[in-house]
């Protein structure tokens, strides 16, 4: 997978990292989101805050569901964002945008 151009936002917006660092991420039991990034540091990023935003669970696959949509990015040509977004009526889903 070669994500050179495809950048992933927390949810509140206010850190993008770049996919292709992105090694592991991580769903755990309060909801939160993270990722850990490659090199010798191997910082962890929280892309979504648990329960402090929204009451609704996130889905048991909410971290895979990232990686799909990080695949699936990176065979497009272009720059692209991803970032996590609830909706009232379809719960918490990934988008993405063209840069």
């Amino acid at each position: 997978m070669d994500a050179a151009d495809v950048w992933v936002a927390k949810d509140d917006e206010t850190e993008i990292i770049r996919a292709r660092e992105i090694a592991a991420v991580n769903l755990d039991y309060d909801g939160n989101v993270t990722a850990r990034l490659a090199g010798g540091d191997a910082a962890l990023v929280t892309l979504v805050h648990g329960r402090t935003r929204h009451d609704e669970h996130r889905p048991g696959d909410f971290h895979r569901e990232l990686l799909r949509v990080v695949a699936q990015l990176s065979d497009s040509p272009g720059a692209h964002l991803v970032r996590a977004v609830h909706d009232e009526s379809r719960g918490w889903m990934w988008v993405s945008e063209s840069l």
